[in-house]
This record gives structure tokens, C-alpha cells and sequence, in this order.
């Protein structure tokens, strides 16, 4: 009797461990990755990023030929975030083809950068009617595209619902870091300043 139960609890034992947890996680990383890439090509910055220069140190090519054949690469690296639908491409465009306008706006400081990804009047007190007029008519459209490109995103990638909020944090972070000197941006905990 006391050799089943040891048999029956070794077995139990046994598939306990092969069962697999699964763990579903947000790719921030490859999010941010994308954000940046996309934020760079709206404002037309992307090419003129200077490549960063690889060491070439001899024990770091030691160290990366040992690491092929040691262990698991890191799975984030591995991640390719869908950024090339034809509703993303669409929605890139148009915010290229308003960032000039936009631009105009950022440098006088009638709008500004918030920390959900968004743009916010801030100094309109002088613009002339047409130019409030024209920002705010400009400010919906980005709005618009901006909301559009997260939740394209968010399907593309068949995220969760609940995915949307961290992802327009990740673009929120990417619009503010490359947003130039003198630029409104909108910090985490919600205070304004010039960048």
C-alpha cells in the first residue's frame, strides 16, 4: 500500500512539473521599439540618425560567438510588433503630411505633448483667429490619427483591450523625448514644461 501511494504521489509530482505555464506579457520593449521608429518617420527625422558605433573589443566577440550555444537568446528581442498594415501606413502618412503645420504650432508654443500620446493647446494667446482656428482643425485631425494608430496597433498585434492605455504611455514617451528644444511636453505625473 505505502509503494502506491509513493508511486501515485511520484506520478502526481511528475505531471505537476510538466505542466506548462503560459505567461501572456505586454512587449513594451518592442512597443517602444516601434513608437520610436514610427515618431521618427512622421517627423522626418529617421534618416538623420547617426548609426551607433559597435565596439569592437575581442572579448566581446568571444562573448557573442559563447552565447550562440549557451542558453536562450532573450525572448523580447525576438518580438516583431506589426506596424506595416495598410490602416497603420495610411495613418502614418497623414501624420506626415500634417507635422509641417503641426511643427509651425510646436514652435510657437500654441500646443504641447501630453503623457497619453495626444497634443494639448497650451500658449494660443497669440494666434490670430485664423491660426486658432486652424490649430484647433489641425490638433482634431492628429488627435484623430494618433487614437486610430494606437488601436490599429493594438489589432495588428492582437493585443487586449487592456493593452491600450500602456501603449499610448509608450508613444506618449516617444512623441516627448523627440520632440525638439522649446517644445510643450506634459510630464508623467501631469505638470507642463518647456522641453
Amino acid at each position: 500500500m505505502a509503494r502506491k501511494l509513493r508511486h501515485l504521489a511520484l506520478s502526481f509530482m511528475m505531471l505537476f512539473a510538466a505542466c506548462v505555464t503560459v505567461n501572456i506579457y505586454f512587449p513594451a520593449a518592442a512597443i517602444q521599439k516601434a513608437a520610436d521608429e514610427i515618431v521618427e518617420d512622421v517627423r522626418g527625422t529617421k534618416d538623420q540618425k547617426q548609426p551607433e558605433e559597435k565596439k569592437n573589443d575581442k572579448h566581446s566577440g568571444l562573448l557573442d560567438s559563447v552565447k550562440k550555444f549557451i542558453g536562450p537568446s532573450e525572448a523580447h528581442a525576438q518580438i516583431n510588433i506589426e506596424i506595416s498594415t495598410p490602416a497603420i501606413r495610411s495613418l502614418k502618412q497623414a501624420m506626415k503630411d500634417n507635422y509641417p503645420q503641426l511643427k509651425n504650432f510646436y514652435d510657437k508654443g500654441a500646443v504641447g505633448e501630453n503623457n497619453m500620446g495626444l497634443l494639448e493647446p497650451k500658449d494660443t494667446g497669440g494666434l490670430n483667429l485664423k491660426e486658432k482656428a486652424d490649430l484647433n482643425r489641425i490638433m482634431a485631425q492628429e488627435n484623430n490619427n494618433r487614437n486610430a494608430l494606437y488601436n490599429e496597433i493594438m489589432i495588428a498585434n492582437k493585443l487586449g483591450a487592456d493593452s491600450l492605455p500602456k501603449i499610448q504611455k509608450i508613444f506618449a514617451n516617444s512623441w516627448r523625448d523627440k520632440s525638439q528644444p522649446g517644445w510643450w511636453i506634459q510630464n508623467d505625473q501631469g505638470g507642463w514644461q518647456k522641453k
